[in-house]
């Protein structure tokens, strides 16, 4: 059972994110996580999912299935929201040209939505990832943005998050190498750019160093180095973190400190990486250090930053983030043309309008 003000907390961030309406309304609702009766977590949000889905607005109901089941399955009730949750992006992916990949990897199935693979016309591979409450059905219809500009699209989960079956572990990195495996014969993946959120971007960045592969890394708030090696003497870190990183690990919240420190990227694997990095960076992170971004910094070779006076997520910038990650995307393959001078153009009247809120650093190198 969740501290139910910490989950109203941070739900706020995740609503945001996904651009649910009438977000408060239900978290107005809610008086405890118990179960799936009324006035509990996953039963409001669950309750709102169903009526959704029963009037057709199937992604509107995937959001709010992935609402009820955060931050991780933990019961039977979460397990009946994550259930659904795929079930119903499913029945929409069914429609959109996106077809399910279940790949069987050491550790564990993997399961991946897909959109413009082929085996006649390759494609060049943009892969996604969310952080650790993230399911992949949240992130997948970015794909449809992908295929319009020529590239193909994998969306998958972190390691122990929704239907990923492997355990998040030190060599949790070696599962993106192995998805491009996969998918080589449709995909040229000799092309693969990541758009890894959170500690997504951690594995993404660690694959790159052994992966030639992935030509690009795309990231926001992602833990490098200090969040893992500080791990023992913070006492900030939110308890929602903690025990997710303790779920997904199979381990104790008394025993991440130990586990986590040899995670840390050193400052030598960050300056071999030879391809372009784009961070997205929130002044008031109250997860990652801003030592991590000061790291990459110093030692990344191709390095853009992005910063917002925001916290973790950057939860009051989510579309100007999303059209900038795939705006950086497109400039590290070189696309060119009036589809990417549009989105350049939209992204900077954006900026202008948020004003002195943020501060972007060019690339290096």
């Amino acid at each position: 059972m969740n501290d139910v003000r910490e989950l109203k907390h941070f739900a706020r961030t995740h609503a945001r994110a996904q651009r649910i309406a009438g977000y408060q309304q239900i978290l107005d609702t809610i008086t405890g996580d118990e179960g799936a009766g009324p006035g509990d977590w996953t039963g409001e949000w669950t309750r709102r999912a169903d009526s959704l889905r029963a009037r057709g607005r199937l992604i509107d109901a995937v959001r709010h299935y992935t609402m009820a089941r955060f931050p991780y399955v933990d019961g039977p009730a979460r397990q009946d929201a994550q259930d659904w949750c795929v079930q119903t992006f499913s029945a929409w992916a069914a429609d959109h040209r996106i077809e399910r990949l279940e790949l069987d990897q050491p550790g564990g199935m993997v399961t991946c939505w897909a959109a413009g693979l082929s085996a006649t016309e390759p494609r060049p591979l943009v892969l996604m990832c969310g952080g650790i409450v993230s399911t992949k059905e949240q992130w997948a219809p970015a794909l449809a943005a992908v295929t319009r500009f020529g590239m193909a699209g994998v969306v998958t989960e972190l390691p122990g998050v929704g239907e990923n079956g492997l355990r998040y572990d030190a060599d949790s990195w070696r599962m993106l190498p192995r998805i491009l495996d996969a998918v080589a014969g449709r995909a040229r993946v000799s092309s693969t750019y990541a758009m890894a959120l959170s500690f997504s971007g951690h594995l993404a960045l660690r694959a790159a160093a052994e992966d030639s592969r992935i030509r690009g890394v795309v990231t926001a708030g992602a833990p490098v180095s200090s969040f893992f090696t500080d791990l023992g003497r913070r006492q900030d870190l939110p308890r929602i973190t903690a025990h997710t990183l303790a779920h997904l690990t199979a381990t104790s919240v008394d025993a991440l400190p130990g586990l986590l420190t040899p995670w840390a990227l050193s400052p030598g694997l960050i300056a071999s990486l030879d391809l372009p990095i784009a961070y997205s960076a929130s002044l008031r992170d109250e997860i990652v250090p801003a030592r991590d971004v000061s790291l990459l910094r110093t030692h990344a070779r191709r390095l853009e930053v992005v910063e917002h006076d925001d916290v973790h997520g950057a939860p009051q910038h989510v579309q100007e983030t999303r059209m900038w990650a795939l705006l950086s995307i497109l400039r590290m393959h070189g696309v060119r043309g009036p589809r990417s001078g549009a989105l350049g153009l939209l992204l900077r009247l954006l900026r202008a309008r948020n004003g002195k809120a943020d501060r972007s650093f060019g690339v290096r190198g």
